[in-house]
């Protein structure tokens, strides 16, 4: 699905933050879309080039940015949603509701841990 819709994994994971959160800061996108900041930086640009975010100074604090989702970015996301929620969805049948719950606390540990 993500290889149809020309984003990775991992830009995909930043589309939806911006998508169900809003403009933020960098920061606050590597926090909650689980991504250490130098490699958030590398995914915004590869987001920029596509046209899928844009950065702007924070008015309040000019050394601070703010990145925010452009149409094309939110298309994306919406073209992909249901597929997305499909492959989910699917996912859990077939292991199961208490693998799956297993499987979200192992990542949850292994972000911890990267941390």
């Amino acid at each position: 699905m993500l290889a149809d819709a020309g984003v990775t994994e991992q830009q995909w994971r930043v589309l939806r933050v911006l998508d169900e959160e809003g403009p933020m800061d960098p920061t606050s996108i590597a926090e909650r879309a689980v991504l250490l900041l130098p490699s958030l930086t590398r995914i915004l640009q590869k987001l920029e080039d596509k046209g899928f975010v844009t950065r702007e100074r924070d008015d309040s604090d000019r050394r601070r940015q703010i990145i925010r989702a452009t149409q094309a970015g939110r298309n994306v996301i919406a073209a992909n949603m249901d597929t997305s929620r499909r492959i989910l969805t699917d996912l859990r049948e077939k292991l199961g509701d208490e693998r799956h719950e297993t499987l979200i606390e192992l990542l949850n540990e292994l972000t911890a841990l990267e941390e």
